[in-house]
């Protein structure tokens, strides 16, 4: 009938026309961008909507994205399409070029004239920009017999000792009576309540009071062929904000549809997760240099930090025009990743991370280059405010060649954080095992003197499912959720987080702690169990209490030791521990407590004196302002990591005489006087160009001070050596480091 939408043709569309709509600008009305269709129905019913077009996330076949739709039918308010990531993800099928077949779902209609209205309200965030977008070919309407019918039942968050109130939806107005039976299970399958209901004439939903009695914990709900699920939450809530050691990853651009985000972050705050790791999308928020449009992201943080939740927010790669061939993934000006990381810390998130896994690209990003990068971004979130947010060393996939070179490189000096990621061998058979990683970045962090906190910033279980959860996946992925946080902390992580809060189906592994629709899975109400009990969860100490029992003292802050224990061996053990126990859903367990690998919790009465420290905050010296980096032409780029596991050498690779470029970089406001030297190592000689090395740089500004390498006789092809810059003020204050690795091609 009409649209604000423009119209292009193509022969591949339903009539060789489409709607198309790309743009930045506002909608021209309060309506946004919307188009409405006049529907002659033959007869009254339910209808299942399906539509050609683009799916708003990333779909197998396209990585084309389109903003969320609305829908309304006849003089009916618009409701939200706010489907998860699985859902379209898992049930958009290939259409035409980046168009999908989408599942919209069912609507009501009467016999005869009907309108249908879509609009688009909420830009989407795209590749390089945030626009609102959607590509819509057309549509298609399908009788759904025997209907209306039971759609959705829901029973909303609440805690133990709240009312519990289970709401029963048709997908349409019930024509007589509806009769609907209904069951409740717990976590172990056990049948906790049933009952009926009838939803009248003329009414979609009936709502139905559930027994009282319920303990805390994960519930599934049954009725005509449709199930459910809910957490019943532990009274107790769990510290929140900064003083929580437990956070979840959400990347809530592509995962959490804008709608839902504020009962998202409700419910992630409600399961005792202080803390979440976002991020945005450089390109999108500095399209052109010195051009920001962080407005959309702004209003998340303020959305999550509405409800008590502290973020730790995450840099992308940088903006094409920001990158060469040689500094890719990161700009070839590090004033530019300084600018930039000021100006996200000014929105005021309480933690900024310097990069997601690095050593893992598929780029040539050498461990120097990226040390760089983190000392000029760390300078720019530390300038931002007189109260900056807290720096967060990038998180490291494994340990291994690329760390060690930014390591060298002293990159600690400029953080409040350490950070790194773990996740269990994939393909180790049997219940997945807490990774290494935490004991081998402690050790890294010991070996190297650093004085701060460490963050285990990922941690998860990879559930391989061609769609969602088994039953069997959902248990062991809710006792891997206990047990990596647990095993975390008594490691000595400051802070786990867990990959990931929301559905998330990718590549065939899932990984959020919710459902596609949202509900919560057996491991939120674990996470709720967890975050309750432990408090503060202050590690005390690890005992062996008998043939593979395995226990973990905490001190909750409460005047309490809690005790969480698990068997690595299947059966029941009896366990002999003074206190109140519970298990791993939070529940009170009465009689006599036994052991499996379900984890369990025994709470004792204590009294500790609360301990530790808040991360340090230190001022960077006029010194630390100073940031050498090396730069090589893209000829000498190093091999590229292959996802880690390129193998060596890793260097940069030269002739026997190679001629490059140390980029003196300056962020601090008054100009500096700075002598530069290098030194090779195993044969490798470095000598200035001209002069003494001597250059003097202004504020904020950059000089580049050339050098030659040459190999000397003995230096054999492929294998990797050092060559070290230093730098000295005028006034004797030695500028960190720049070390790199180089080899003969």
């Amino acid at each position: 009938m009409r649209t604000n939408i423009p119209v292009v043709r193509d022969r591949r569309a339903s009539g060789g026309r489409y709607l198309a709509l790309l743009t930045s600008e506002e909608p021209p009305s309060a309506h946004g961008w919307f188009a409405t269709y006049r529907l002659k129905v033959p007869h009254a019913g339910v209808y299942a909507l399906t539509a050609v077009a683009t799916a708003p996330a990333e779909t197998p076949h396209t990585e084309a994205v389109a903003s969320y739709l609305q829908l309304a039918v006849n003089n009916s308010p618009f409701t939200d399409l706010a489907r998860s990531q699985p859902h379209w993800y898992d049930d958009s099928k290939p259409a035409w070029g980046d168009l999908s077949l989408l599942d919209l779902g069912r609507v009501e209609l009467r016999c005869g004239d009907n309108t249908l209205t879509l609009r688009v309200r909420e830009p989407a965030v795209l590749d390089t920009t945030t626009a609102y977008a959607l590509s819509l070919d057309h549509l298609t309407l399908r009788l759904l017999h025997r209907h209306p019918a039971l759609h959705r039942l829901t029973v909303p968050r609440h805690r133990d000792g709240e009312p519990a109130r289970l709401h029963l939806i048709l997908d349409g107005h019930a024509t007589r009576p509806h009769a609907v039976h209904y069951t409740v299970t717990d976590y172990d399958g056990h049948r906790v309540a049933d009952g009926d209901a009838a939803i009248p004439v003329g009414r979609t939903t009936v709502t139905v009071a559930l027994p009282h009695g319920l303990p805390p914990g994960h519930y599934r709900v049954h009725a005509d062929n449709v199930t459910g699920a809910f957490a019943r939450l532990p009274a107790r809530p769990a510290p929140s904000g900064t003083a929580s050691r437990f956070g979840v990853n959400i990347w809530h651009s592509s995962l959490v549809p804008p709608s839902r985000l504020p009962e998202f972050a409700a419910a992630v705050r409600d399961m005792g997760a202080g803390w979440v790791r976002d991020g945005q999308s450089w390109p999108v928020a500095e399209p052109a240099p010195g051009t920001y449009d962080t407005a959309h992201h702004d209003r998340a943080i303020r959305t999550l930090r509405a409800h008590d939740l502290a973020v730790l927010d995450a840099l992308s790669p940088a903006p094409e025009w920001a990158m060469t061939d040689a500094s890719l993934p990161l700009p070839a000006d590090l004033r530019h990743a300084y600018s930039y990381a000021r100006r996200l810390a000014q929105a005021g998130p309480e933690a900024l991370q310097l990069s997601n896994e690095p050593d893992v690209d598929t780029t040539r990003s050498t461990g120097d280059a990226h040390a760089a990068f983190v000392k000029a971004a760390a300078l720019g979130v530390k300038d931002a405010s007189d109260a900056p947010p807290l720096v967060v060393l990038p998180g490291i996939a494994q340990a291994g060649p690329f760390q060690d070179l930014m390591l060298a490189n002293d990159v600690v000096r400029y953080a409040d954080v350490w950070a790194f990621h773990g996740y269990p061998d994939p393909t180790a058979p049997g219940e997945p095992q807490f990774p290494g990683a935490a004991d081998e970045q402690h050790a890294l962090a010991r070996e190297h003197g650093a004085d701060v906190p460490l963050w285990m910033t990922e941690c998860g279980a990879f559930q391989t499912t061609p769609r969602d959860l088994t039953p069997a996946q959902e248990a062991v992925q809710a006792r891997y959720l206990v047990k990596s946080m647990v095993e975390g902390l008594a490691a000595g992580n400051a802070k786990q987080f867990w990959f990931a809060g929301p559905p998330l189906h990718d590549d065939g592994v899932y990984f959020g702690l919710l459902d596609r629709e949202f509900a919560p899975l057996p491991a939120y109400s674990a996470f709720a169990a967890l975050t309750s009990l432990l408090g503060a969860a202050r590690f005390v100490t690890a005992r062996q209490l008998a043939d593979g029992v395995r226990a973990f003292v905490f001190d909750s802050g409460r005047g309490e030791l809690v005790t969480v224990a698990w068997s690595a061996k299947r059966g029941l053990r009896r366990l002999d521990l003074p206190g109140v126990a519970y298990d791993i859903m939070g529940r009170r367990i009465s009689g006599t407590v036994t052991i499996s690998p379900d984890p369990v919790y025994v709470v004792s009465r204590a009294d500790f004196v609360p301990r530790g420290t808040p991360p340090r905050r230190r001022l960077p010296s006029p010194a630390e302002h100073i940031v050498l980096s090396q730069r090589y032409a893209a000829r000498n780029g190093a091999p590229g990591k292959d996802n880690g596991d390129a193998p060596p050498p890793y260097g940069y690779r030269l002739g026997r005489r190679t001629r490059m470029v140390v980029d003196v970089y300056n962020f601090g406001a008054a100009a500096r006087w700075v002598t530069v030297t290098g030194r090779g190592d195993g044969g490798w000689s470095v000598r200035a160009d001209s002069g003494s090395g001597r250059v003097g740089v202004p504020g904020g500004g950059r000089v580049a001070v050339r050098f030659t390498l040459v190999a000397g006789s003995s230096v054999r092809r492929r294998v990797d050596h050092r060559v070290t810059f230093r730098a000295r003020l005028d006034d004797q204050a030695d500028v960190p480091v720049s070390v790199a690795l180089v080899h003969v091609k």
